[in-house]
C-alpha cells in the first residue's frame, strides 16, 4: 500500500474481497493481517465481506475494537515472541532483564516486541524497514517507541526519520548488493527478527553469534534461511523458530473469533494471562519433544516439528484417514 491513497487502498480491498468471498468463512478459512495489511486494510476487507454476506461473523481477525476486534490482538505476535524468549532463557536459568536486544522491522510485530522488551527491562536498540535500519546504543525507550508508532501507523513514514529526530541513533541505508543485513551487525544477547522471510542468511547468523547473540526468537514467518537455521542449531543457541515463537498472534485470533461467536469481550488482563499460558504451553511441548536423553539442550526446531506433526497425525488417525 506504500504510496497509495486511502481511497485507492479501499477500492483494491473491496475488489479483492469480492473475489475472495466464496472461499472464506468463519468455519472455512479465516484471513488476518500481515505485511502491509493492518487495521485500515482489515476494516475495508471486513466491510466488503459484511456487505456481500449480509451478516456479522468473525471471518477476519485483527478487526477494530469497535466492531468485533479483540484487545491485545495487535500486540499478540510481538508479545508472544518475547514471552517465548523468556521461557527459553528460563531453562538456563536467566531473564531478559538488562539484555541488549536486536529487533528488525518497524511494523506491528516489531513495535510490540519492543514494547514488551521494555516492560521486561530489556534494552532494544535496533529497528528497520525496507529503506534501511537504525541503531540506537542508548536504547529505544517508551517515548521513542511512541514516536515510531506515530511515524509508522499514522504518518506512514520511513524509519530514517528516527535518526533525524534522535541524535543517539545512526541510520544505515538498505543496500541490496550487501551479503548481510546491517541490523544484525551489533553486539547483543538476543535477536528478534520481526520483519520478513529470509532476513537472516548464514552470514547474518554468523555475525549474530560473533556479536554475542545466544537467543533468537522469530516474530516473522521463516525469517532465517535454512543455512542460518543450521548455524544456530550447530552452535546450540536458544533458537525459537517462528512456527512456535510467533504463534501468539494466531492464538489470540482464535480468541477473537470465540468472542465474536459468543458476542462477548474479554478484559485485557484475562487475554494477557491466556497469551502467557499459551506461549508457555507451546514452549513446554517443544521442550518435551526437542530434548535429548542425557542432554540439557533443547532443539526447539525438532520439538516444534514433532509436536506439530503429532497433533495433525493424531487427528487424522482419529478421523479414520489412512
Amino acid at each position: 500500500p506504500k504510496g497509495k491513497s486511502d481511497d485507492e487502498v479501499m477500492r483494491f480491498c473491496q475488489s479483492f474481497m469480492s473475489e475472495l468471498f466464496p472461499h472464506i468463512g468463519p468455519n472455512t478459512d479465516v484471513p488476518a493481517g500481515d505485511i502491509g495489511v493492518g487495521g485500515r486494510e482489515i476494516g475495508f476487507l471486513f466491510g466488503q465481506y459484511k456487505r456481500i454476506a449480509n451478516e456479522f461473523t468473525g471471518v477476519l481477525t485483527g478487526k477494530g475494537l469497535n466492531w468485533g476486534g479483540s484487545l491485545i490482538r495487535p500486540e499478540a505476535t510481538g508479545y508472544g515472541a518475547v514471552y517465548f524468549a523468556a521461557e527459553m532463557l528460563g531453562t538456563r536459568p536467566a531473564t531478559l532483564e538488562g539484555k541488549v536486544c536486536l529487533v528488525s522491522g518497524s511494523g506491528n510485530v516489531a513495535q510490540y516486541t519492543v514494547e514488551k522488551l521494555i516492560d521486561l527491562k530489556a534494552k532494544p536498540v535496533t529497528l528497520s524497514d525496507s529503506g534501511g535500519s537504525i541503531y540506537d546504543p542508548e536504547g529505544i525507550d517508551r517515548d521513542k517507541l511512541r514516536f515510531v508508532m506515530d511515524l509508522k501507523n499514522v504518518r506512514r513514514g520511513r524509519i530514517e526519520e528516527y535518526a533525524e529526530k534522535y541524535r543517539s541513533a545512526e541510520y544505515v541505508e538498505a543496500d541490496p548488493s550487501l551479503d548481510h543485513n546491517p541490523v544484525w551487525d551489533h553486539e547483543a544477547a538476543c535477536a528478534f527478527p520481526s520483519a520478513t522471510q529470509n532476513e537472516i542468511n548464514d552470514h547474518d547468523a554468523k555475525n549474530l553469534l560473533s556479536n554475542g547473540v545466544y537467543v533468537v526468537s522469530e516474530g516473522a514467518n521463516m525469517p532465517s534461511t535454512p543455512e542460518a537455521v543450521r548455524t544456530f542449531l550447530e552452535h546450540r543457541i536458544l533458537y525459537g523458530p517462528g512456527k512456535a515463537a510467533n504463534a501468539g498472534g494466531v492464538a489470540v485470533s482464535g480468541h477473537e473469533m470465540s468472542q465474536n461467536s459468543a458476542r462477548i469481550s474479554w478484559k485485557e488482563d484475562e487475554l494477557q494471562k491466556m497469551l502467557v499460558d499459551i506461549m508457555k504451553g507451546i514452549h513446554d511441548r517443544c521442550a518435551e519433544y526437542g530434548g535429548k536423553s542425557g542432554s540439557k539442550h533443547i532443539d526447539y526446531v525438532r520439538g516444534a516439528n514433532i509436536a506439530g506433526f503429532k497433533k495433525v497425525a493424531d487427528a487424522m488417525l482419529a478421523f479414520g484417514v489412512v
